[in-house]
Parts: structure tokens; sequence; C-alpha cells
């Protein structure tokens, strides 16, 4: 299996996949590279798809130490990976604590102010626990969700955690797509589940302290959400607000792993936005449309 090494010397996980320009994918706290099997299956007859398991997800290695897990180094495995398959420009796709990662991987390289490393982002299911109304206490939650996991397993998890308020529209839509993402869950190892969850997702910043780094992003960016995945919802606005290169797709009577719920609405929304990302098309917003407020009207 092929792994690369990280420039903190971890071990992650890599498949490569496929000719032309490199579409990376970034998974969420509930998945693994596998995650990304539907857009992998489509996208790689035209594109080199490179997906990775993040540390703390086998086969990736799982550093004991909770300190070598944080927002950063997200972003910057995103990067290590690109670096040791020398891939200079890539598309960055990233769902959830993925998209997390693709986030910041476009306010580091995705501006004027820097070599543009990223072709275009592509923000799936993001921002949960950034607004402010609900940071402090996702703090509290994804450290106290860290401790369940270390004293009760991956197993207890998987049918808790993975059995959400975003994750039953997937349950009740795809029933053997549910379970196959329910035993690949309970299949990740907790030191890397717990670790990931103390040390990234507990103590990651709030989207909304970031508006001016985000606002300086000026490559396209697509951002998705479904309609159902309550944390993500206005998070989803305010980055389409902030980001004057950002497109928003909603769909409909969906939650949170929508790539795996809706593979085919994802494709093809993806596929397009890709296709004109390609071809050069013009993301930036009309200064005649400008928003009031990142916060919406009223704000």
């Amino acid at each position: 299996m092929p792994h690369i090494q990280t420039d903190d010397n971890v071990s992650l996980y890599v498949e490569d996949v496929g000719q032309g320009t490199a579409v990376v994918f970034a998974h969420e706290f509930a998945g693994d590279h596998r995650s990304w099997a539907p857009q992998v299956r489509y996208l790689s007859r035209r594109y080199r798809c490179i997906t990775y398991s993040a540390r703390g997800y086998a086969p990736s290695e799982v550093p004991a130490d909770v300190s070598k897990y944080s927002q950063q180094r997200a972003r910057d495995d995103l990067r290590c990976v690109l670096d040791a398959l020398g891939i200079e420009r890539a598309h960055v796709v990233g769902l959830s604590m993925g998209a997390f990662a693709a986030l910041h991987f476009g306010m580091a390289f995705g501006t004027t102010a820097a070599p543009v490393r990223a072709l275009s982002l592509t923000l799936a299911g993001v921002g949960t626990g950034s607004h402010p109304a609900a940071y402090a206490n996702f703090q509290r939650e994804a450290t106290a969700l860290a401790d369940t996991i270390e004293r009760e397993g991956m197993d207890k998890l998987a049918q808790t955690y993975g059995h959400g308020p975003a994750r039953v529209q997937f349950r009740a839509k795809d029933p053997q797509g549910f379970a196959e993402f329910v035993q690949r869950l309970a299949e990740h190892p907790a030191l890397g589940s717990a670790n990931t969850m103390r040390g990234y997702q507990a103590k990651r910043p709030s989207l909304y302290d970031l508006t001016d780094a985000i606002g300086a992003i000026k490559v396209p960016t697509l951002i998705m959400t479904g309609d159902e995945d309550e944390p993500c919802l206005e998070p989803s606005l305010m980055l389409k607000r902030v980001i004057t290169t950002s497109q928003l797709a909603v769909l409909p009577g969906a939650g949170h792993a929508i790539n795996l719920e809706e593979p085919e609405s994802f494709n093809r929304l993806l596929a397009e936005f890709l296709a004109q990302v390609e071809q050069g098309a013009n993301f930036e917003r009309d200064a005649h449309a400008k928003p009031m407020s990142i916060l919406g009207p009223g704000a």
C-alpha cells in the first residue's frame, strides 16, 4: 500500500487514480479515504484523483501524542500529500473536517498574497460548531466525545454519533450504503479518533473569527450543503458572502455526508464546477450584488 511521509514524520496512506489535472479529496471525521469512492469512480475518467486517510485513520499512522493533531496540521498534511506526489497545483475537495482543511489550505495557497496551489476549492458540509452561538458548546461537546471514544470505543460511537440528526437522511435513502458507512466508522482506531476529536475538532478556530483571511481567497470556490444539515447552513451562507469567488449549492432533503447520500447530485455539481474552472470561467461576484453584511439582513 502506498504511503507518504509528512514533514513531521507521520506516515499517510494515499491512493492515486486516473490522469489529468489533479483533484485531491480530504475526508470527514466519520470517514476515511474510502468515503470518496463514488467521486473517484466518476471523476478519474477525466482527472487524477488523490484520496488519503488523515493521520489517526488506518491505514495511515496513528500518533499517540494528541499534540500531533490540529487544524494547522490537517492543512499541512494536505500540502504534504501534494508535495510527495510532485503536484504543484490541484483542485481541493473536502467534506466536513476535510472541508475545514481545504478552506485553511485555500487561506494559505488560494490568495494573491502567496503562491497559488489551489486551482479551486470545494467545501462540502462545512462549518459545524463555527457559529458564534454554537462555538463554545461545540468545543465542550467535542472534548466530551473524545472522552466517550476512549471510554466506550468505536462501536458505541458508530451506533450513536453515526446515527446523528444529519445522518438519518442517508439511512432512510440508502440503508445498504448507510450500513457500510457505519461499519467503516466502527473500524477506525479509537486512539486516532479520540485524538482527532480532542486535538483538532475541539480546538479549531471559529470560521467567524477568520473572515478577513477567508475573504482573501480568490480562487473559484464551490460551497455545498444539505438543507437538513443544520450546523452547516448558516456557516455556508456566511462563506458565500465572504468569498467573492464562491458559489453555493444546497441539496434538498439532504444531511451531512452528501457525497455518499446524494452521489449523483454531488458528482454532477462538482464536475460542472471543475469544468468551468478548467475553462477559465469568471467566478468573481458582481460588485452590485455585494451583500450588506456577512451575517445577513439586519445584522
